[in-house]
């Protein structure tokens, strides 16, 4: 489920903010940028300051989130997907899926989920 997401997601960023000059270099920055927007949506905080804060462990963020964090970052990537393809600015997006997230968030961590099987 992840990978499609993440090809919706990557998609909508292609088509809709991605202008067609860029460098290899500014193309990869307009993704990492939109990645960071998920980042600070549900983690509180960019791919760069987890690292400063973390420089001991390996990976990154996503590699040290909770199976709720995950679930609620594979939504927060579809939703951003509508959100792009809608036309909302980045401070809007990053404004309503935050509030999504601590919502998202709040429901995973009180949910048995045992019981859903």
């Amino acid at each position: 489920m992840s990978k499609i997401n993440y090809k919706i997601h990557t998609d909508a960023i292609k088509n809709n903010l991605v202008p067609k000059q860029l460098t290899k270099n500014q193309i990869n920055f307009v993704y990492a940028e939109e990645a960071d927007v998920l980042n600070m949506a549900l983690f509180g905080m960019t791919t760069k300051e987890w690292h400063t804060k973390n420089s001991n462990l390996k990976g990154n963020i996503r590699d040290y989130a909770t199976i709720n964090e995950l679930i609620c970052l594979a939504n927060l990537e579809n939703l951003n997907s509508v959100f792009i393809n809608e036309g909302l600015k980045q401070s809007e997006r990053l404004e309503k899926l935050n509030k999504i997230a601590i919502s998202q968030m709040q429901i995973l961590n009180n949910t048995d989920m045992k019981q859903l099987r």
